[in-house]
């Protein structure tokens, strides 16, 4: 059940993340402020740096990235989201899942699209090398990670227990 609850947040998240107006009125504005932070965050050691709108740019020499959709981070929240909502957990834990996932992952994205610029001034193959292998998958182990760390996080079904700080009786030895 879960997993065809999964399935359907799944495409359901993904094809609204696709309708025109809202990738528009959404992503768009969302990967423009990504690209705006991850400037922001670069030029505090490095004052060439600038965004504008989903392109980071180098005033020294020239060199852009353009955030494109599947590079913002949004993909990754996607999946993570439908697995937490899919998830059987009280609806509080749900949403600190969800809120503390959304800036894990977009965390570890700045980081991805700076190293990425840096990484494309320094050489193209490396750079196309790191954004299409390394750092693609990087980001969905996040989600992932971020998964399995808030399922871990969260309450036992064994109340009794975790109310007397007692060790339930199957994890006890002998």
């Amino acid at each position: 059940m879960q997993l065809s609850t999964f399935i359907m947040i799944l495409v359901s998240l993904f094809t609204l993340e696709l309708i025109p107006v809202i990738h528009e009125a959404v992503i768009l504005p969302f990967t423009g402020f990504i690209a705006y932070l991850s400037a922001t965050i670069a030029s505090l050691f490095d004052s060439t740096v600038q965004a504008d709108g989903i392109v980071m740019r180098s005033l020294a020499n020239g060199t852009a990235v353009k955030i494109m959709p599947g590079c913002n981070g949004v993909e990754a929240m996607i999946c993570l989201a439908a697995a937490i909502i899919a998830f059987s957990a009280p609806l509080k834990h749900k949403i600190i899942g969800l809120i503390t996932g959304f800036f894990a992952i977009q965390a570890l994205n700045i980081v991805r699209i700076i190293s990425l610029f840096y990484l494309l001034q320094w050489n193209k193959d490396w750079f196309e090398w790191a954004h299409l292998y390394i750092w693609q998958a990087l980001i969905i182990l996040d989600a992932l990670i971020i998964f399995i760390l808030w399922v871990r996080w969260l309450p036992s079904d064994d109340n009794d227990n975790d109310k007397n700080n007692e060790i339930p009786k199957k994890y006890q030895a002998g």
